[in-house]
């Protein structure tokens, strides 16, 4: 089970308390991993974990933005994603880029896939202590963020056939990268043809999932290609 690789710890941010989960080498660079609209699930961890492991090493940690609850279908994945406190949010991947900083990262990154790929960029925006973002198919609300205004490095990822329209399709991107173009940020705005929402899915019971959902697409290559542009955004601005 993923669960035994990770260390599990308490955040506290002014009067509310969260968990986070932490896996890798101790003094590696951090990079907070932000979840999908399902919660801290079996995916996300296996996204973490593969982060820890990428190289030179990364110390991953994942805070528990739904506090503890977790979606088991997209009607309740959606219930709670429209139940977030999305400024809290923000404030919970600040307190855990702090965390990690004060416990031997010296560089922070953060990423995140749907839900937390849109806050991802959105911390580029809100949270001054982040050097480095890489978001996966999703882009913050107006209201919440605007990528305009962002400050660190932003590599951002979607998936041709991605139908979340004004969220994570292929206008979103485009929207995102005319945004990042006025930032002055580097940055980098990568569409995968042929590929949905959420592809970096890959595990035995996240493909069957996305199957349920009507998305079908198996990319091996886009998945590797993907995480190989991650490892080398992260390297470039943490290590």
């Amino acid at each position: 089970m993923a669960d035994s690789a990770f260390k599990k710890i308490q955040i506290q941010r002014d009067d509310t308390t969260f968990d986070a989960y932490v896996v890798g080498k101790d003094d590696a660079p951090g990079i907070v991993v932000i979840q999908e609209w399902w919660g801290v699930d079996f995916e996300i961890k296996n996204h973490a974990i593969k982060i820890s492991q990428l190289e030179p090493g990364f110390k991953a940690l994942i805070p528990d933005l739904y506090r503890g609850k977790v979606g088991l279908d997209t009607a309740e994945a959606q219930h709670l994603m429209d139940g977030l406190d999305w400024p809290g949010a923000i404030k919970d991947i600040r307190a855990s880029v702090n965390w990690l900083r004060s416990n031997g990262s010296k560089k922070v990154g953060v990423t995140g896939m749907c839900m937390g790929g849109a806050l991802a960029i959105a911390s580029s925006v809100l949270v001054p202590e982040v050097d480095a973002v890489v978001g996966f198919y999703g882009t913050p609300s107006s209201e919440l963020a605007d990528p305009a205004q962002a400050k660190a490095p932003i590599q951002a990822h979607f998936g041709e056939l991605d139908n979340f329209v004004g969220f994570s399709d292929v206008s979103a991107a485009k929207n995102l990268e005319e945004k990042l173009k006025a930032s002055g940020v580097a940055h980098e705005v990568h569409i995968y043809p042929g590929n949905g929402h959420a592809f970096l899915n890959r595990s035995p019971e996240g493909v069957s999932r996305r199957k349920s959902m009507g998305l079908s697409d198996e990319d091996e290559a886009a998945v590797e290609l993907a995480w190989s542009r991650f490892t080398s955004w992260m390297k470039q601005y943490l290590a």
